[in-house]
């Protein structure tokens, strides 16, 4: 489609930057924009979806070697070594079986090696555990979005934001879902409840992305404007 196209690549980061310490907090670190017809995904930041990760840390509050197991994870992953940070994170589970935030982390992991049906049964874990886990709805949709699978990713982002309604990445995701099904109205519509979240968390940088997401698509939908 004309919109996609015109969507500027500037707006997409690789995963080359990402860290296992960012995805602790803020679950999937994807870019969010789309480029020729393809949706990137979005990152939740860590001062919206706080809450799974304070959840997880009560399941075993004090814990020395939880805390070890979760830095080794973290450390494998900022070297590279994804396959270490992925049996670090089994090993994790077998000894914190009921931890949700485990299951998270390690669905992370596996996405992040383009193991997609494994990441999706990961989070489904960490639902199953806890069940009000919005940023784990969230990685699915992000799964199933990065697989083009439209309807099911669009299940997803609902479950998250029913969850969670001020979620504003996963607002985010929603739209470009929508834009994708050339649900370009009801796109908008959900980026503008994205951006007035985000402005009134005074989170200048994604304001910014949002904003210029916006201009974007709306530049395109206009043949009049160059």
């Amino acid at each position: 489609m004309k919109v996609k196209r015109k969507l500027k690549s500037a707006f997409v980061q690789s995963f080359s930057g990402i860290t296992l310490s960012a995805i602790t907090v803020i679950g999937l670190s994807h870019s969010a924009l789309a480029v020729s017809g393809k949706v990137y995904l979005h990152s939740p930041e860590p001062d919206v979806q706080r809450q799974p990760q304070k959840l997880a840390q009560s399941s075993d509050t004090g814990s020395a070697e939880r805390s070890q197991l979760l830095q080794q994870a973290n450390a494998l992953f900022n070297q590279g070594d994804l396959t270490g940070a992925e049996e670090n994170l089994r090993k994790f589970i077998k000894k914190f079986p009921d931890d949700a935030f485990g299951r998270f982390q390690l669905g992370n992991v596996l996405f992040r090696q383009k193991k997609p049906d494994e990441a999706i049964s990961s989070y489904q874990e960490a639902i199953r555990l806890q069940s009000k886990y919005a940023l784990a709805y969230n990685a699915i949709g992000m799964v199933y979005a990065s697989q083009s699978r439209w309807e099911d990713a669009m299940t997803e982002y609902k479950k998250a934001l029913g969850i969670n309604p001020n979620y504003g990445e996963a607002l985010t995701n929603f739209a470009l879902v929508l834009w994708q099904t050339n649900k370009k109205d009801e796109a908008l519509s959900s980026l503008e409840k994205a951006l007035n979240i985000f402005k009134a968390q005074n989170r200048a940088e994604k304001v910014n992305q949002v904003e210029r997401l916006l201009k974007e698509i709306k530049t395109a939908e206009d043949p009049s404007v160059s």
